[in-house]
């Protein structure tokens, strides 16, 4: 947030401050577009099941002449002469609405027509929504990130009223102290840190660059942290709430019953709300409008940072020309998603084109930002920018904690990796997005090192990790007197010959 305010600048021109590691602003800007495909495919998933919920009689909440299941509305899912114990909303999920495939021996099949339906109409939401800038996303983001809570809280009241609630809420909060020697949990909350807060993939530098200066970005970043661990776990008292009602009325364990990913939404919830004995039908339109308010803000914000990142390159393109583009690339991406085999695409994609290049792609953007630039200089910025001396605590963080905790998860993923399972074709494919997304550092840093002006490949190397020409504030008054702020603290390092010293100096002043 700091960078990005103060430059007023993308996520991709972020990287003027060092030229040579442009590529992770590409390299993320290729992230947010590999997750706006299947973002707005959940986003029309959601959309249907929105639509079905206005039905007299919950669709799901039925089992079909030829499903072998047990109805979602009963109160007891044991009955003798059935061979299974799924519920019709597992049922429905799978054979009605996305068709699913029970593997890709087949190929991922065609989409169903009422799914590209919805994501054509999520698409055109999301275009009328974005097209016209920054000014009009904005506006529409108060409703969108406001409005939800309303039903957040709603949901909450009839979560917590539920019987069995308290069984599946008290599982959330019971610590289990083994998991945490489990490098796999970690991998996982650092991933759900990046989602939640969109870190690591260039949104929060792209919407933090449209602030005015002098705006106060600490007390920015100090609510919407707390406010977003606020809403996770608001989120989870309400899912885990649901799911302890459910295992409480099949009398299973919380464990049995808890699903994860795109079933949780589609198949645990539909499920509970089936059960409910009043009003059905209310909360599965809030649950769902809800579902669809949050995507459509999490597609806006993913479109602005893509939009953002092509603006800066090419000024000079229409905003809705780009905004177009990315509306019918992101559409044909996601009919892929939606098609019976779309899930199974969906977890390579999610895992090779976005989990773990992001994690790779932040350890060099925090290297980048602590190391090349320099924390000191950070905090020079944020003392120029907002008048306030960085404390010794977030320079340690920035300098050492968070960048070693980040590199040793990384270090045991890779050394943990197993293959999907799916067919081999597919995990070469995953490894070959990988490599696009994260070889983009290597490309632009070979670009960024032969376009300096300097003769020899040592001095055009040293150049290329230099601030450009025109790094720094956006108003040219306050450039100049950043310019001379520069200066001084230029001269002050020079003075400053020992490694030990330049390495405690970028950290401790």
């Amino acid at each position: 947030m700091v960078v990005g305010q103060f430059s007023s600048r993308g996520c991709v021109k972020v990287f003027d401050l060092c030229p040579l590691m442009r590529g992770v602003g590409v390299g993320q800007t290729i992230t947010m577009f590999t997750i706006v495909g299947y973002y707005a495919a959940l986003l029309s998933l959601a959309m249907r099941y929105f639509v079905d919920s206005f039905q007299y009689t919950l669709p799901w909440s039925e089992c079909r002449s030829d499903w072998d299941c047990v109805d979602s509305s009963k109160a007891s899912i044991h009955i003798s002469n059935s061979t299974t114990t799924k519920p019709s909303a597992e049922f429905y999920f799978t054979k009605t609405v996305t068709e699913q495939f029970s593997d890709l021996e087949n190929g991922i099949g065609i989409p169903n027509y009422q799914l590209v339906l919805c994501l054509l109409v999520s698409w055109v939401l999301i275009t009328v929504l974005v097209i016209k800038g920054i000014k009009s996303s904005g506006k529409a983001s108060y409703f969108l990130a406001i409005f939800p809570y309303v039903i957040l809280f709603g949901l909450l009241v009839r979560a917590v009223t539920l019987d069995g609630a308290f069984d599946g809420i008290r599982y959330l909060i019971t610590p289990q102290w083994d998991k945490l020697l489990d490098t796999e949990v970690w991998y996982e909350a650092v991933s759900q840190c990046f989602f939640s807060l969109t870190v690591g993939l260039g949104a929060v530098i792209v919407y933090s660059s449209f602030n005015s200066f002098s705006n106060n970005i600490y007390r920015d970043a100090m609510i919407i942290s707390w406010l977003d661990t606020f809403t996770s776990m608001l989120s989870g008292v309400i899912v885990f709430g649901v799911v302890g009602n459910v295992a409480y009325i099949t009398k299973k364990n919380v464990t049995d019953v808890m699903k994860g990913g795109p079933e949780l939404t589609f198949v645990v919830y539909p499920d509970a709300i089936a059960k409910m004995p009043t009003w059905p039908n209310f909360f599965a339109v809030m649950f769902f409008l809800m579902f669809i308010l949050l995507g459509l803000g999490s597609n806006m914000g993913i479109v602005t940072t893509i939009l953002t990142s092509i603006k800066d390159r090419y000024p000079g393109v229409k905003i809705w020309k780009v905004v177009i583009a990315i509306a019918v690339a992101g559409f044909c991406c996601g009919l892929v998603y939606i098609s019976p085999g779309g899930f199974y695409v969906l977890d390579v994609v999610d895992y090779y084109g976005v989990t773990f290049p992001t994690l790779v792609l932040v350890v060099l953007e925090a290297f980048t930002f602590c190391w090349l630039y320099g924390v000191n200089r950070i905090c020079m910025d944020i003392k120029f920018m907002l008048g306030i001396k960085t404390g010794i605590f977030w320079r340690i963080c920035w300098g050492f904690l968070t960048l070693s905790i980040l590199i040793t998860i990384t270090c045991m993923q890779v050394f943990k990796y197993k293959a999907k399972k799916v067919p081999h074709g597919y995990n070469v494919f995953g490894w070959c997005l990988f490599g696009v997304t994260v070889l983009q550092v290597v490309g632009w840093a070979i670009y960024a090192t032969a376009r300096q002006p300097q003769s020899s490949f040592g001095s055009k190397l040293c150049n290329a990790l230099k601030p450009t020409d025109d790094w720094g504030p956006e108003s040219e008054q306050v450039k100049r007197n950043y310019n001379v702020t520069v200066a001084k603290r230029k001269t002050k390092r020079s003075r400053i010959k020992t490694l030990r010293a330049r390495v405690f100096k970028n950290v401790s002043k």
